[in-house]
């Protein structure tokens, strides 16, 4: 779950959600995955980031879009 691995505290970069231990925002894991799925590169640039931590990440952000409220635009 990812509850036991992200982390929002106030003191630590803003309030942004992160790995806990770390520094690494969600939204940097995110975003570095939509520019390149080469898991290789993201764990060679953050060393301390596991692969539980990316998926504690990508359950975290289904989580947060599962539970928006969605309406519909007219065209």
């Amino acid at each position: 779950m990812y509850e036991d691995r992200i982390v929002v505290d106030p003191e630590i970069m803003v309030g942004k959600p992160v790995i806990r231990g770390t520094r690494i925002p969600v939204d940097l894991i995110l975003k570095r995955l939509a520019q390149d799925l080469d898991l290789d590169e993201l764990y060679a640039d953050y060393p301390r980031l596991t692969p539980e931590d990316v998926k504690a990440a990508l359950e975290y952000a289904e989580a947060r879009v599962k539970g928006e409220e969605v309406f519909p635009t007219a065209v």
